[in-house]
């Protein structure tokens, strides 16, 4: 697991794989987000989305998906210590094109800043831009979440 010390400004990483599927567009639109456009095919070929498009905050869901999935399999098999304590925030959320029934999703990150914690010196914060890109390389959602890690206790190799 990753310790807040083994975070680089710069540092870049690629992951996830997320297929969308017009059941669960429909489905989550249904429940959080019920506008016409995420849930009726005729309603959202009226509208500049042309066809049936994935909610924002599907989208941002989907990612959520994407970077969990990549930290368990990180993680897997690995000692307790270290590792993500949860998010303070996310900056800048952008979302820059439709997400569509059929797409497949990917992630790329790159660590903007690092900060150990004043107040918490167990914990730093990580910010990265995090840029969802769609199976034809076209970005389509951005943010810059700023994560809690874990400082490496001194003197252990952790």
């Amino acid at each position: 697991m990753p310790w807040f010390e083994d975070f680089a400004v710069g540092d870049r990483i690629a992951f996830g794989r997320y297929a969308v599927t017009r059941d669960e567009v429909v489905t989550f639109a249904g429940a959080y987000d019920p506008q016409p456009f995420h849930l009726d095919d005729a309603a959202a070929a009226k509208t500049h989305f042309k066809r049936l498009a994935a909610s924002g905050w599907h989208s941002c869901a989907m990612t959520m998906a994407m970077v969990v999935a990549a930290q368990q399999a990180r993680d897997a098999g690995e000692p307790d210590g270290g590792g993500a304590l949860g998010a303070v925030g996310i900056d800048a959320l952008r979302w820059l094109k439709p997400v569509y029934p059929g797409d497949v999703l990917r992630c790329e990150t790159e660590v903007l800043e690092i900060k150990p914690s004043r107040s918490q010196p167990h914990m730093g914060s990580v910010k990265s831009r995090l840029t969802v890109f769609n199976q034809d390389d076209e970005p389509v959602m951005t943010q810059e979440p700023i994560v809690l890690y874990r400082r490496r206790p001194q003197g252990g190799t952790g």
